[in-house]
């Protein structure tokens, strides 16, 4: 996650701890926050859990291509329970109860509460729809401490990609029913060529409702959105993108608008945002700089500081390689398939560093980056280590001369895209 409003405003939110090592940036003489120096081994996952497959939409983009309709398999609540346990037991921070929709479970509550008591914090990920009174009650009172609710856009584009009529207006009425009882709740949008020219809608939309955090997701090609070319923004997009998402979020902080911002999914936009901290010769440029390579980027997500258990029990690396799995929790320990770099994938993910390729190699801004998002690499171009197509930096911002774009060439690291994606 790349915090806007930290990282460009200067302002601070509950996750800068977690995100940069600190809360209030750096000391009165400049000086970095003392980073722990994670060793994969070390370092405990955020567990996205999708309990279950079945949903009551069809969006357009579901990376667990789910359907209204029960699925074989689904882990039940004795089950569901001893996971829990054994997620405690290794001491992940956090559980995102995800799906298909989460609330299509009857036990939900149950398994929320019991996440609660055994002190691993649950957030839950939901498109809001089936959010009533009741449920957004029920949801406080086992312990969820926040709820992100999926939107797509504006009404008309948002049910088009919902796939059914209506679940822009259901989807509201969940996130006042949530605010009624005191739940924190925010928004989640994913970034695509049909709703990202509303943008300045969806931020007029987001201060009118008193909506105090939005997380703008870059897509991932996965499930029904693995078509890399049809729904992505180009990389002139993206960049079109970030520039109202900065302007907009500055905006709310000069106005004193207590509305956190963030865009998830792809680390490029903390470079992005660098340089234009330094054309714009901002004083905090370099402090953002170095809470940035605190961070990693893609070094500490998939496979590190990230993970997923599907509704069958299966492990992935994030939410996205629904096609790849580590084991199952039926058969081994979630910690004991999370430690094993037996897999290549695996070794891989915990030591990005070493193995990222192409123009992600030899940036010189790699430190705040570690190439992103390797999923993105592997559905583009078969290759988990290649560069992330979703990198909309030119080749003169990362610094690749032409001869290193001549040293790729001859090692077979050039890899291109489609013109009309790079764009």
């Amino acid at each position: 996650m790349i915090d806007i409003g930290k990282l460009y405003c200067g302002s601070t939110s509950t996750g800068d701890g977690l995100r940069y090592g600190t809360s209030s940036g750096f000391d009165s003489h400049g000086n970095a926050p003392h980073r722990v120096q994670y060793l994969a081994s070390d370092r405990r996952p955020i567990v996205v859990w999708s309990t279950t497959r079945s949903c009551n939409l069809n969006c357009v983009h579901c990376y667990t291509d789910s359907a209204n309709k029960k699925y074989s398999g689904e882990l039940s609540t004795e089950e569901g329970i001893a996971l829990i346990d054994d997620l405690a037991a290794f001491s992940i921070p956090s559980l995102l109860f995800s799906g298909g929709e989460p609330l299509m479970r009857r036990d939900l509550f149950n398994l929320i509460e019991h996440a609660s008591k055994k002190n691993i914090r649950p957030v839950l990920s939901t498109n809001g729809t089936l959010i009533d009174r009741n449920a957004a009650r029920s949801l406080k009172d086992s312990g969820i401490v926040y709820v992100g609710i999926s939107l797509d856009g504006m009404e008309e584009t948002n049910d088009v990609f919902r796939g059914a009529k209506g679940a822009f207006a259901r989807a509201m009425k969940g996130f006042e029913h949530c605010v009624a009882v005191g739940q924190r709740v925010g928004l989640r949008l994913t970034l695509t060529k049909k709703n990202f020219e509303d943008l300045h809608k969806i931020f007029d939309f987001i201060e009118r409702e008193s909506i105090n955090r939005a997380c703008f997701y870059h897509l991932v090609y996965s499930g029904r959105g693995g078509n890399i070319f049809q729904d992505d923004l180009t990389h002139s997009q993206s960049r079109e993108a970030l520039d109202i998402i900065l302007s907009r979020t500055k905006d709310f902080f000069e106005r004193k608008k207590d509305i956190n911002i963030l865009t998830v999914d792809n680390h490029a936009d903390g470079v992005y945002l660098y340089l234009k901290l330094r054309a714009e010769n901002n004083p905090r440029a370099e402090e953002v700089r170095r809470l940035l390579e605190w961070n990693g980027g893609g070094a500490y997500s998939s496979g590190v500081g990230i993970a997923n258990i599907d509704f069958v029990g299966n492990v992935h690396p994030d939410q996205f390689w629904q096609d790849y799995s580590f084991g199952n929790i039926r058969e081994r320990n979630f910690g004991d398939i999370w430690l094993d770099e037996s897999d290549p994938l695996m070794k891989g993910l915990k030591h990005k560093a070493e193995y990222i390729k192409g123009r992600c190699r030899l940036c010189r801004y790699r430190a705040m980056c570690t190439g992103s998002m390797r999923v993105r690499a592997y559905r583009a171009y078969g290759d988990p280590w290649a560069p992330d197509p979703q990198c909309y930096l030119s080749d003169e911002e990362i610094g690749l001369t032409e001869e290193m774009k001549k040293e790729l060439q001859r090692n077979g690291e050039d890899y291109r895209l489609p013109e009309e994606f790079t764009s």
